[in-house]
């Protein structure tokens, strides 16, 4: 069974660098063949994909929370977010941009190891730590958050670009299928608005599962101290935009740093051998 899955898992690989080529086309030269053909690689993809995470589960009783496997639940995420994102703005240019993304998750995952087990490496007291729902669920959320974050970021990258098109009235073939100003900030807007509260609710079940195991200093883990920055960073998106009318640029930036937070964490978590989130090493 996990020679199916493995198998899977590159077969949706492949797919997605199909996606990735057909996107790109589609952008630049608005065939809209190639926006269909595009779409169906992406699905098949992300049903191959899902057939591969399901088929390891099963053949390991239960995917294992750590590492590689959190980074393919995070592309996974990114592609299903993807999709109710492109079903409800009919455009693809996103497609573009996130797809090739998920795809880089995938590739970082095979090159960590995807099929090694490291929980036979892990300290009894980090074992307990990950042996609840909660962490499972803890884990989801998060994944499905900074799959909404980076839409956010994506979206607010492309405000500015367009933005700095109009503002220099200087245009490009390219730049002009970029989509309206206002279509990117509120794509930008509502990925918040969705993501914010599951990371909190994400944040919220790992500190209790935390407390609950009473791991010592679990609030000075490197992991949980960035958590808390991306956490304040997207606080702010949307307090500001909601309470005082922020929007446009100011937004778009704020956003932006967010996912930075966001990338850094992913690095420091599994770069950095200290706290009780070392099992993502």
């Amino acid at each position: 069974m996990l020679e199916v899955a493995f198998v899977a898992f590159w077969m949706a690989m492949a797919f997605y660098v199909a996606a990735t080529v057909l996107y790109a086309y589609h952008v630049a030269t608005k065939r809209q063949a190639l926006s269909w053909y595009a779409t169906f690689a992406t699905g098949a993809g992300f049903l191959l994909q899902t057939a591969s995470i399901g088929l390891r589960s099963s053949a390991t009783e239960g995917t294992e929370l750590t590492g590689a496997n959190v980074l393919v639940l995070m592309a996974w995420a990114l592609v299903l977010v993807y999709f109710v994102l492109e079903h409800l703005i009919k455009r693809k240019v996103y497609g573009a941009l996130l797809v090739p993304l998920a795809l880089l998750l995938m590739l970082i995952a095979q090159l960590m190891g995807l099929s090694s087990s490291v929980l036979d490496e892990l300290t009894p007291e980090v074992a307990a730590l990950l042996d609840s729902w909660r962490v499972g669920i803890h884990v989801a959320l998060i994944a499905f958050a900074n799959a909404g974050f980076v839409i956010s970021a994506v979206g607010s990258l492309l405000y500015l670009a367009a933005e700095r098109q109009l503002k220099s009235r200087k245009t490009s073939k390219l730049l002009s299928r970029l989509p309206s100003l206002e279509q990117t900030d509120k794509v930008a807007r509502r990925s918040v608005v969705w993501a914010f509260p599951a990371y909190s609710a994400g944040m919220l079940l790992g500190s209790l599962r935390a407390i609950e195991t009473d791991v010592a200093l679990w609030w000075a883990d490197p992991r949980v101290i960035l958590s808390v920055l991306v956490w304040l960073a997207f606080a702010s998106y949307q307090l500001l935009r909601w309470r005082f009318g922020w929007g446009g640029r100011p937004a778009a930036y704020l956003s932006v740093v967010g996912f930075v937070l966001v990338a850094i964490l992913a690095v420091v978590a599994r770069t950095v051998p200290a706290g009780f989130h070392i099992f993502g090493l």
